[in-house]
C-alpha cells in the first residue's frame, strides 16, 4: 500500500512538472503619444536651427501675461486648451460646452497618463515670456494672440501640470522634459516656433538645443 502511494505521488508530481507552463498575458498597447502638426524632421529641424538669429535675450521688465491673450475660441465652442486636449487625447468625450467629460491623456513630456482633464496644462512649447524677450515685445497684441493660440504649429501641448509647473517660463538650457526619449522631438518642436515666428534665441539655449538634436 505504501508503495502505491509513493508511486501515485510520483505520477501527480510528473503530471504537473509535465504540464504546459500558461501563456504570457500580452501587455497593454502603449497609449499613443501626441502629435500636433508642423514637427519637422530631424535635419529640417538642424537646418531650422542655423537659420535662427542668436543673440542676447532682452528682457525690458514688462512682461505680462495678459499681452498675451489666450484660450481663444478655436471651432464651435472650443477654445484652444479644449480643442488641444480633445486633439491630443484618446476617446475623448466632451459636452456641449467642449470641456472633456471623459478620455485618455499621455503626456509626452513624462510619460504620465491621465483620465481627467484637470489634471493637464496646455503648454506653450515656446514659453509666453520667452517669445517677449526674442523679439515678441515689439509685435501688436493681435501677433501675441495669435502666437498664443497657434494650433497650426507644435506650440500647444497637452502635459501633466506639475510637470508644467516646474517647466514656467524656462528655455531648453535650463529646462528639459523628464523623457530623455522626448528630447528630439521637444528641441524639433521648440526651433520649428522659434523659426516660423522668427524669434531670436540665445548661444546657451542653440547649444542645448544642438545637443537635443544630436539624440535623434
Amino acid at each position: 500500500m505504501r508503495f502505491s502511494y509513493t508511486l501515485r505521488g510520483l505520477l501527480s508530481v510528473n503530471a504537473v512538472l509535465a504540464a504546459p507552463a500558461p501563456a504570457p498575458v500580452a501587455d497593454p498597447m502603449p497609449m499613443p503619444m501626441p502629435t500636433p502638426p508642423g514637427i519637422p524632421s530631424s535635419s529640417s529641424a538642424k537646418s531650422q536651427l542655423t537659420g535662427l538669429t542668436v543673440s542676447a535675450a532682452v528682457d525690458d521688465g514688462k512682461y505680462e501675461r495678459d499681452l498675451f491673450p489666450t484660450w481663444d475660441t478655436i471651432t464651435g465652442t472650443c477654445n484652444t486648451r479644449e480643442y488641444v486636449l480633445k486633439r491630443d487625447g484618446t476617446d475623448v468625450v466632451v459636452g456641449s460646452d467642449c470641456y472633456p467629460t471623459s478620455g485618455t491623456w499621455t503626456s509626452p513630456y513624462d510619460g504620465g497618463r491621465w483620465t481627467a482633464a484637470s489634471d493637464l496644462d496646455i503648454d506653450h512649447m515656446v514659453p509666453l515670456k520667452n517669445a517677449w524677450i526674442s523679439g515678441a515685445n515689439e509685435w501688436t497684441t493681435s501677433k501675441r494672440e495669435q502666437f498664443a493660440n497657434d494650433v497650426d504649429r507644435p506650440q500647444l501641448w497637452a502635459v501633466t501640470d506639475n510637470v508644467n509647473s516646474s517647466k514656467g517660463d524656462k528655455s531648453p538650457d535650463t529646462w528639459k522634459p523628464p523623457l530623455e526619449s522626448f528630447y528630439c522631438t521637444y528641441a524639433s518642436a521648440y526651433v520649428a516656433v522659434k523659426s516660423y515666428w522668427d524669434l531670436s534665441i540665445t548661444s546657451a539655449e542653440k547649444s542645448a538645443l544642438s545637443a537635443m538634436l544630436d539624440t535623434c
